[in-house]
């Protein structure tokens, strides 16, 4: 949009386009190894305690030999889009565009396949940067529907996920997200309604709400992306391809009677969507 070897000043060009001229200067920088090795860090214990803050993961890893401040602690967070999940005051004004819609699992027995839906965004770190993965899961039964990788949080990989679930297995009657920027925006929610599905959200900050989906972080986490170092985007999405499938195929779960995802959500579907 800039043009550096254009005639007319960078700071013309900038006026006219009514952008901030720092944006035309502005190079992003990569993410340094030590950063990728704290954020790795960061992502362990905040999955193990959800609730810690800046602060408190500050306090934790200065023991370990790593002098960091709080608000460093913050910028890798924001990076990560991961934040500390406790319930708080609503301090902050809503986006008109992004209407927030109430949580509708809070007394629902859900006793079926595509009866509720839920997605949600996580880090993945790699030897060298990180990349989010998108999964969408049924609650009945624990299954991934569907799951994509991107380097960057934006809608547009969520949106894809979604409708690659719906193309291979029908409509769910109720979808549930977080309050994230990008299942709360107008491309998301619309395709929603589109379907004619219900939308429901968690509270903010409330990590139960959507508890399924942080233990399949955590199963894929300690299970397969600590245990590997990354080497490539296209090794990220392999091993991570093979993980979610021995996930629903292989892998036996104590909440389900030692059963798979793949055994109680075929098993709970009508004979004719089986057979399609």
């Amino acid at each position: 949009m800039i043009d550096h070897t254009h005639d007319l000043p960078v700071v013309r060009q900038c006026r006219i386009l009514e952008l901030a001229r720092s944006t035309a200067y502005y190079v992003p920088r990569p993410t340094s190894p030590e950063d990728v090795a704290l954020m790795r860090r960061i992502d362990e214990l905040h999955l193990e305690y959800p609730f810690a803050g800046t602060r408190m993961l500050r306090d934790m890893l200065r023991p370990e030999g790593q002098r960091i401040g709080r608000k460093h602690v913050g910028t890798l967070m924001k990076k990560m889009g991961i934040e500390a999940l406790y319930r708080k005051p609503n301090l902050s004004r809503r986006n008109s565009a992004h209407p927030i819609y109430p949580y509708l699992l809070r007394t629902l027995v859900i006793e079926r396949p595509n009866q509720v839906w839920a997605t949600d965004i996580t880090y993945i770190p790699m030897r060298r940067g990180f990349v989010y993965l998108v999964a969408v899961l049924d609650w009945y039964s624990r299954r991934v529907l569907s799951w994509r990788i991107s380097n960057t949080m934006t809608t547009d990989f969520c949106l894809d996920a979604v409708r690659e679930a719906i193309s291979r297995h029908g409509r769910p009657e109720i979808f549930n997200t977080d309050q994230g920027s990008q299942f709360t925006s107008s491309e998301f929610t619309g395709l929603l309604k589109e379907q004619g599905i219900q939308i429901s959200m968690d509270g903010r900050g409330c990590w139960r709400d959507n508890v399924f989906v942080e233990r399949l972080w955590k199963s894929v986490k300690y299970e397969e992306v600590y245990l590997k170092a990354y080497d490539s985007v296209s090794a990220a999405k392999a091993g991570l391809g093979t993980y979610l499938n021995f996930y629903n195929t292989r892998r036996p779960h104590q909440s389900l009677d030692g059963k798979t995802p793949d055994a109680i959500y075929f098993a709970g579907l009508p004979p004719q969507r089986i057979a399609a």
